[in-house]
């Protein structure tokens, strides 16, 4: 029995040690992974960089379980971070994609008036508005907003008058 075998063993039969050891690797790979990823894949959240972190952990618990092979199914996911990372590049340079990748901005109250259409497909209420108003400006009423915002990541934002 070779040493590695030993430790990783092969396909789906596995003991304690070679699934912890399987686990422990595929953490680090992960982490290589994240980082060529690139930190804004969990510092913005949106559901753009949220897939990845999905896609990584779905795609590597199946080496932990000797479902899949670890040497393509790390390629994979390198393959699927390098898409990722290379898409965050163009969405730099063409808006038309970044909107298609990112999603858009949506005005959901602008200069005293609710945007109702932007807030149906928001799922927002003028509730939530008002909500955000407390939490942001820390006022209940909207006398103080210009606007309200929701954001690409989906936070709202409000913009005071």
């Amino acid at each position: 029995m070779h040493l590695v075998d030993l430790f990783f063993g092969h396909g789906t039969d596995l003991d304690s040690l070679q699934m912890v050891c399987r686990a422990m690797l595929g953490f680090f790979m992960t982490l290589v992974l994240i980082r060529v990823a690139g930190i804004r894949t969990f510092g913005k959240k949106t559901p753009f960089d949220t897939v990845v972190a999905i896609m990584l952990g779905s795609i590597f618990s199946r080496v932990v379980v000797g479902a899949s092979p670890l040497l393509p199914t790390t390629l994979g996911c390198l393959a699927f971070v390098l898409v990722h990372r290379l898409l965050a590049l163009v969405t730099i340079y063409s808006d038309t994609i970044g909107n298609w990748v990112k999603g858009e901005r949506s005005v959901l109250y602008a200069d005293g008036l609710r945007n109702e259409r932007n807030m149906r497909r928001a799922r927002i209420s003028e509730k939530d508005l008002l909500e955000s108003v407390r939490q942001i400006l820390n006022q209940d009423n909207f006398d103080q907003v210009k606007e309200i915002i929701m954001e690409r990541t989906g936070d709202i934002s409000v913009i005071k008058k």
